[in-house]
């Protein structure tokens, strides 16, 4: 539902949410979807990708403010804000937009990142009004009352409980998540989107609607619209309903110095509600924009892609030592600064942490030292492309690929540039990559292990 902090989902066996993106097929045009972009005066940029497949419209807005914007001790203010965005605006009922949308025919949600909040509602296309109407009602005149305010705080301390403090194994991959960066030197990726307990229980009506005052503004959006509409019409319905609103101050600037290699790191984790020993081994790794970001994300497919990917047939199907094995770049979502490259193993019944992680990395090893084979990476780069076909075969999947292109690589147009790069990876780039990141004074691993059960 709406309350979507989600990074990653929680059960007995973890599964992670992939950072996945996809090539297109060579015959189509070198950037795959077709956009116009301009800016209003009040700061709010506008893409446009008109297209009549089906009778489908997408709103999307991206606000350009994560966990990254949050100052140590306010943490968790760009998630409570993803929850403050549904509590109503000065013409909608709290409530209302759920309804709206859903009795218009259409979905909607929101989710947070580290360094985006994004607000979409994808409709039937003849009511793209509605859908436009409400992203400026609550871009406008969000209502921050202290009654919301303390209504949705208890509610994301409550989601904190569900998805982080209680699950197995969830309080200590989210650690381990922060703790690979430094705090006090990159304090934007070094602490959890969700927000700590203190932080959320010490803030105040007055801290969060400064908060609001300075990222929710149309100078720090981006409104992306995709699907069955004529761009006339569109551009006079933004321009009705969006240019009046004023343009907020300028964002402080986000700053992280997170050291380059700064030796590994160790932990051992008790988790009394654990059945089976985990092991989650991290690297740091560069932006989404590097020149390495396209081998890691390949090397990801080759290693745990699918029952034939590496881990999968070395440890998990061969040794018999994993019951699990999960390959991720990324949390979800990409980064303007450092992200990391993980893997995350639940040990059989019988093995323990430490012999898992020989036989992880032991496999990781090989990587550095003799590199991916070329049908590997074949099989990897079909993997990838798949998945941009399917991503780019819906009006929401296009809208969130032009903004992801628009934030983290510069523009609309460098969608195609992003299919580019991957497709030009070879097998040296991967083993460079790999002998690059995948090092062990770049790395942190944990190992949770049950509680020790007494008869």
């Amino acid at each position: 539902m709406l309350n979507s902090f989600r990074p990653a989902a929680y059960g007995a066996v973890v599964s992670l949410v992939l950072a996945c993106h996809g090539d297109p097929l060579d015959a189509q045009s070198r950037t795959p979807v077709a956009s116009e972009s301009y800016t209003l005066p009040n700061g709010l940029r506008v893409i446009l990708a008109e297209d009549h497949a089906a009778q489908v419209v997408t709103v999307n807005v991206w606000y350009d403010v994560g966990a990254r914007n949050e100052p140590p001790g306010r943490t968790g203010f760009a998630h409570l804000f993803e929850h403050m965005m549904f509590q109503g605006s000065a013409n909608v009922a709290k409530g209302d937009h759920l309804s709206f949308v859903q009795r218009a025919g259409g979905t909607l949600n929101g989710t947070t990142a580290e360094d985006r909040t994004n607000d979409f509602q994808s409709l039937p296309s003849n009511r793209l009004n509605l859908g436009l109407w409400l992203e400026a009602e609550r871009m406008r005149s969000l209502r921050i009352t202290q009654e919301h305010f303390e209504n949705q705080r208890e509610t994301v301390k409550e989601e904190r409980r569900l998805r982080l403090d209680n699950p197995p194994y969830a309080a200590a991959f989210y650690a381990a998540f922060a703790g690979l960066f430094d705090r006090e030197r990159c304090f934007a990726y070094g602490h959890e989107i969700i927000g700590t307990m203190d932080d959320l229980n010490a803030a105040t009506l007055d801290d969060v609607t400064a908060f609001h005052r300075t990222y929710y503004r149309p100078n720090n959006a981006t409104l992306v619209v995709t699907g069955d509409f004529v761009t006339a019409e569109a551009k006079a319905l933004i321009s009705r309903y969006f240019s009046d609103i004023p343009r907020g101050p300028a964002p402080p600037p986000v700053t992280c110095d997170q050291p380059a290699n700064p030796g590994a790191q160790r932990h051992r984790v008790t988790d009394a509600k654990a059945t089976l020993p985990a092991v989650l081994m991290l690297w740091r790794t560069p932006a989404y924009d590097s020149a390495e970001w396209p081998a890691l994300d390949l090397l990801r497919v080759v290693l745990g892609g699918g029952a034939s990917s590496r881990l999968n047939r070395a440890v998990v199907r061969e040794a018999r030592s994993a019951a699990s094995i999960e390959v991720l770049l990324g949390l979800g979502a990409p980064r303007r600064g450092p992200n990391l490259f993980g893997i995350l193993a639940f040990a059989s019944p019988g093995r323990s942490a430490d012999s898992v992680e020989v036989l992880l990395q032991r496999e990781v090893s090989r990587v550095a030292t003799e590199g991916v084979t070329e049908e590997e990476l074949t099989k990897a780069k079909n993997v990838f492309r798949a998945s941009r076909v399917a991503q780019l075969a819906t009006s929401l999947g296009r809208a969130e690929a032009l903004q992801t292109a628009t934030m983290f690589l510069g523009s609309p147009a460098a969608l195609g540039r992003d299919l580019d790069r991957h497709q030009a990876v070879t097998v040296n780039d991967i083993r460079r990559a790999a002998e690059a990141v995948l090092r062990t004074d770049n790395s942190a691993v944990t190992h949770i292990v049950p509680a020790t059960r007494t008869p």
